[in-house]
Parts: structure tokens; C-alpha cells; sequence
């Protein structure tokens, strides 16, 4: 149970956030671009003490046994530091999405309607691990004109006392509301059920972390929730693909960075070339590191790979480790795929145009692949500088969330005395 204090502590928070919305609503883009240059800059400043305290968090969770991939995501260093910097002045050079028309009419009665884009108001993100995530959805709740409430995993605990600290001194030197980016103290699941049910000062929750976590947010939550849950993602090689291009597209999609939820996590083969064109994908696969888990029609093409059990199709692995199933045809794959899949990012690798047509058709995914890596689905990759996360509900936004994402819409009508009849 959550002590009362701790609840009258979460409600003052949000209620500060609200009034910090109202202050951000109504800032120009100068004033939120220079905030995010502060940001930078004070992050670059606190290198010493950020990296100090990231290593604290890596050691502690090492010693939970944590797992490599897993590592990999919390760890700092100089370069990433640098790029999460970098990150910050990337969204700054975007443009400011509040303010835009999204439509512009004159009705016949003379009323000029429009449809503008303005600011969501409170975003509570709750969230696990990696510490860049911190910045990210600061720079980007900031840029779209909200206050964001962040409540970042354990795993990151001391990094993200830091950032936070670091955004909000910036924010006081360039005149922004410092209430606007709030930290909520990791470790306490009560805290973030509480935040859940503010209805009267948090406008949008958004949920990013593991299968579980994403369920529990979701099952307590009276605010709306977008889920940014688990990537299962897929990539079926069609029959008569080129192999070279098959094995680069797997080899970047499991290995280039294999604790990410656009990681590729399930290789579909057709049966009728899987022969030509299995081996030498699980070869290179092997090469990198990866352990292989495949069905019985795949051991008999690759050896090496262990045996499939039943909970390693629509698992997220995030680490090197790839489920591997032999299908039979486009529609067998579809039909994987629809069962298994977690509506995140599903490719396919064809020289067939009819079955890229189908793919794309009838794969039901935020975002579908034809002939490249499922890395692409990336805020940066794809245009939108840094992301909040990646969306698979399907209600306001879906896929990667970045500025547009974080915004909403009002109707404006003006007239000159007009009533309705």
C-alpha cells in the first residue's frame, strides 16, 4: 500500500507538471530550441558525473546477472554520451510541429475553420533502462510543448538522477518552467500506480519496458494509454531471393545490435528453396555469435542449430539468439507472422513484386519491410531525429513516436457574429 504522503507527493508532482504545461503551451520555438541547446550543453558539462554514475548502475546490474544485451543498453560511454547530446540539438534543428494547420476551410455560412496541431499537456513515461531514452523523451516532450513526468527503470536509477538534474538546470538558465521534465524516483511500483490514475493532471501515459511491465501499465492505468510493448520482429526469405542480399538484411537485422526492440528475433524460410538459401544465412549467423533455435525441417539444413521449443516462436530474445522455422510459401509465413508477431516491424526478402504487394498488404505491423533491415524502424533512420519509442497499439499513433506524436489537434472557427439557426 502506498503511504499517503508518497500519494500526496505524486499528486503535487503532477499537479506542478500541469502548470508547467500551461508554460510550455504557449513558448515559441526559439525559446525551446535554446532550452534544448542548454541541454546539451549541460549534459556534455556533466560528463564526469554522468559517466560515475552510469558505471554504478552497470556494476550493480552486472551483479544481478544481467545479461550481456541487456549491458549493452545501459552502458555509457564518452561516444554515446556525446550522441545523446547530439540528439538533443537534432531535435532542436526540427521543425516546431505545434502551431501547424492541418486544414484550413470557409464554410458557406463565412466561418473559417481550422484544424491546428497543439500540444498533448502532460505525458507521464514510464519506462526501463537504456538512460539515452531520458533525454530523448524529454528533448521531444519539450520541443512539442508539454511537460513530461518520467519514471525511468531501476537498472538506471543514478544516470538518470543526473540527466534530470542536468535538464533541469537548463531549463531555469533559458527561463523554461523547471517543473516542465520531472523525475519520479525508480523502485517504487505503487508511486507509478498512483501516477496512473491522476486523470485531472496527466493527459497521455506512455508505456515502454518489457511484456510484463507493458501489461501492468496498461491493466492499472485511467489515463490513455499508448503501448510501446515488446518487438517481436520477423524477416521471411521467399523462394528465389538473392541469397547475398538474404544474408546481409539478417546478419544486420539480429547482430548489428541485438538488444533492441527492432532487433530481428524469427528467420521464416520458404521450404521450396530453403536448401539454397537457409545455410549460408545461418552460417554468417553462426560466424557473428549467434545461437540458432530452429525447427526440425531447419536442423536438417543446419546442424548446428538447436531445437525449437515452443515458447521460442513470439519470443523477444534481445540477445544473440534467433528462432528459425521452415515454412511453406508466403501464406504459411502471413499466417506465422499474424500469430506470432507483436505488430512492431515485419520484412521480407523477395524478388517476387506480387508477394511484396501481398506483404505489404496483409501484414498487420506499424511498420512492414520489403527488401531491407527491420533496424530501419528508428526515429533517425527514418527522418524524425530522436523517438519517444515505438508504438504497436493502434489508436493516435503507431510505430516510432517522435514530435507529431506528441502532439494533438484543436478546431479553431472564426467569425463575425454568425449563429446557428
Amino acid at each position: 500500500m502506498l503511504r499517503v504522503g508518497r500519494m500526496t507527493e505524486v499528486r503535487a508532482l503532477c499537479r506542478r507538471a500541469r502548470a508547467a504545461s500551461r508554460g510550455m503551451a504557449v513558448r515559441d520555438r526559439a525559446e525551446k530550441d535554446a532550452a534544448l541547446r542548454a541541454i546539451a550543453a549541460e549534459l556534455r558539462a556533466r560528463e564526469r558525473d554522468l559517466l560515475a554514475a552510469n558505471a554504478r548502475d552497470v556494476e550493480d546490474a552486472r551483479g544481478r546477472g544481467t545479461s550481456g544485451a541487456m549491458l549493452d543498453r545501459l552502458a555509457l560511454d564518452p561516444r554515446r554520451l556525446a550522441q545523446m547530446a547530439e540528439a538533443v540539438e537534432q531535435v532542436a534543428a526540427l521543425d516546431d510541429p505545434v502551431g501547424a494547420v492541418l486544414s484550413d476551410t470557409v464554410r458557406p455560412n463565412g466561418l473559417r475553420v481550422r484544424r491546428v496541431r497543439v500540444p498533448i499537456g502532460v505525458v507521464a513515461f514510464v519506462y526501463e533502462a537504456r538512460p539515452n531514452v531520458t533525454t530523448d523523451a524529454s528533448a521531444l516532450c519539450l520541443k512539442a510543448g508539454n511537460a513530461v513526468i518520467l519514471r525511468g527503470g531501476s537498472d538506471a536509477a543514478r544516470s538518470n538522477v543526473v540527466i534530470a538534474g542536468a535538464i533541469a538546470d537548463a531549463l531555469d538558465r533559458t527561463g523554461l518552467p523547471r517543473d516542465a521534465v520531472q523525475l519520479l524516483p525508480a523502485g517504487d511500483r505503487d508511486a507509478v500506480r498512483e501516477l496512473l490514475q491522476q486523470t485531472d493532471t496527466v493527459d497521455l501515459a506512455i508505456p515502454r519496458g518489457s511484456e510484463a511491465f507493458i501489461r501492468f501499465v496498461k491493466e492499472v492505468s485511467r489515463v490513455p494509454v499508448i503501448a510501446h510493448a515488446s518487438g517481436v520482429c520477423h524477416l521471411f526469405v521467399d523462394a528465389g531471393a538473392d541469397v547475398a542480399m538474404a544474408v546481409r538484411i539478417a546478419h544486420n537485422g539480429k547482430l548489428q545490435r541485438p538488444g533492441v526492440c527492432n532487433a530481428l528475433e524469427c528467420l521464416l524460410v520458404d521450404a521450396s528453396d530453403a536448401a539454397r538459401l537457409l545455410p549460408p544465412i545461418a552460417r554468417d549467423l553462426i560466424e557473428g555469435g549467434c545461437e540458432l533455435r530452429g525447427c526440425e525441417r531447419t536442423r536438417q539444413l543446419v546442424p548446428e542449430a538447436k531445437p525449437a521449443a515452443d515458447d521460442d516462436w513470439g519470443r523477444e530474445f534481445l540477445d544473440r539468439i534467433l528462432a528459425v522455422r521452415v515454412v511453406d510459401g508466403l501464406d504459411a509465413a502471413l499466417e506465422h507472422v499474424a500469430r506470432f508477431g507483436t505488430g512492431h516491424t515485419e520484412a521480407i526478402c523477395t524478388r517476387d513484386g506480387s508477394h511484396a504487394d501481398r506483404w505489404r498488404r496483409e501484414i498487420d505491423a506499424a511498420c512492414v519491410v520489403v527488401n531491407a533491415s527491420t533496424r530501419f524502424h528508428d526515429g533517425g533512420e527514418l527522418g524524425l531525429g530522436a523517438e519517444i519509442g515505438t508504438a504497436t497499439s493502434k489508436i493516435h499513433w503507431r510505430g516510432v513516436m517522435g514530435l507529431e506524436g506528441l502532439t494533438t489537434f484543436q478546431w479553431i472557427i472564426d467569425g463575425e457574429g454568425q449563429t446557428r439557426g
